[in-house]
């Protein structure tokens, strides 16, 4: 259900080398300097805090297959077919070829509840799927993309996506190092805005233009929605859970993020008194969380607080839980402050 979730399929996965094979082919792996690079500020000077980037190391992941696919670089290769006029491969040593962009984006699970961390930003390198698919003659109506893993996962998203400005990539540096092979080695996808249960595939092995009502990918048939925007959401982090800060000065802080459009505002809630905005971290890009603080001054007592996010066409983030959260958790999140 979240960022490039795994099955195995039916069909055996090919050369299932040795984990220290795969991972001394990854170590020969040179990454290309990146032809387009986003600058990435330094994260905001407030302990816990969520950083800007988010180590790979303690990057989440939502995988359903049992082992990790091992996968020969050395052999691989990526396929492009469906409804296309010129059915494509590439090697990974073509790949490693073609211009690459180095860019911040912010990957989110379709299960991550309001306030949890299912979510994350990477600095990710590859190749813009539009530049991937430039040559190969999408028939009309080939409005779906659906990647498929080497063991078999499938997930499908709208062909617009890769042409409608957003950053859709096929990745393989992640961090700037070769993807790790937990995280989809040789290469995976990454595309701006979507959850990842709809297109963050890893370990990829083929891409198929295919229409929106001929095919169903593997989360879609066990019933979750076929589209799949991330949901503009607002995130608590300081003071943490079970912290008891003093009274007098306090910060509060944390992340938000509302992939496309960014975030313009955050506004924090002390009890039922008025939404009061806080002071906004540096902008990365639209694709990126961004951090936030708030300056308050409170006297001994206990509090709730609550927080939620402004995007940058002005709308404001629901309160209204989701019962069936199908396409994502709505809400706004909220933490329970003892000032001693």
């Amino acid at each position: 259900m979240g960022a490039g979730a795994t099955v195995i399929g039916a069909r055996a996965i090919g050369n299932r080398l040795p984990s220290q094979a795969t991972n001394a082919a990854r170590s020969r792996v040179v990454l290309p300097p990146a032809a387009t690079a986003a600058p990435v500020p330094s994260s905001l000077p407030v302990a816990n805090i969520t950083p800007l980037i988010t180590p790979t190391e303690k990057f989440f992941r939502i995988d359903t297959a049992s082992l990790t696919p091992q996968v020969d670089v050395d052999t691989w290769k990526l396929r492009i077919g469906g409804r296309v006029a010129t059915p494509t491969e590439f090697s990974f040593a073509e790949l490693l070829a073609l211009p690459q962009v180095s860019l911040p984006i912010t990957l989110a699970c379709v299960s991550n509840p309001v306030g949890g961390d299912l979510i994350g930003t990477a600095v990710w390198q590859g190749i813009e799927l539009k530049n991937i698919l430039a040559n190969v003659g999408i028939e009309p109506g080939a409005d779906q993309l659906v990647a498929t893993s080497v063991d078999g996962f499938t997930a499908g998203f709208p062909t617009s996506a890769v042409f409608d400005g957003r950053k859709a990539l096929l990745a393989i540096g992640m961090n700037g190092e070769p993807l790790p092979v937990a995280n989809g080695f040789p290469a995976r996808l990454i595309v701006e805005g979507l959850f990842g249960y709809v297109s963050a595939t890893k370990w990829l092995s083929s891409l198929d233009l295919r229409t929106w009502d001929e095919f169903n990918a593997y989360w879609i048939k066990l019933g979750w929605s076929k589209e799949g925007p991330v949901l503009p959401s607002a995130r608590i982090d300081v003071p943490k859970v079970g912290e008891k800060p003093a009274s007098g000065p306090v910060t509060v802080a944390g992340v938000a993020w509302a992939p496309r459009s960014g975030v313009s505002a955050v506004e924090l809630q002390i009890d039922e008194g008025e939404w009061q905005r806080c002071e906004l971290g540096p902008a990365v890009t639209g694709s990126t969380w961004r951090q936030w603080t708030f300056a308050w001054n409170p006297q001994p007592g206990n509090y709730r607080l609550r927080a939620r996010c402004v995007n940058g066409d002005g709308e404001v983030q629901t309160g209204q839980p989701t019962v069936n959260p199908d396409a994502g958790n709505t809400g706004w999140h909220t933490r329970k402050i003892t000032i001693s």
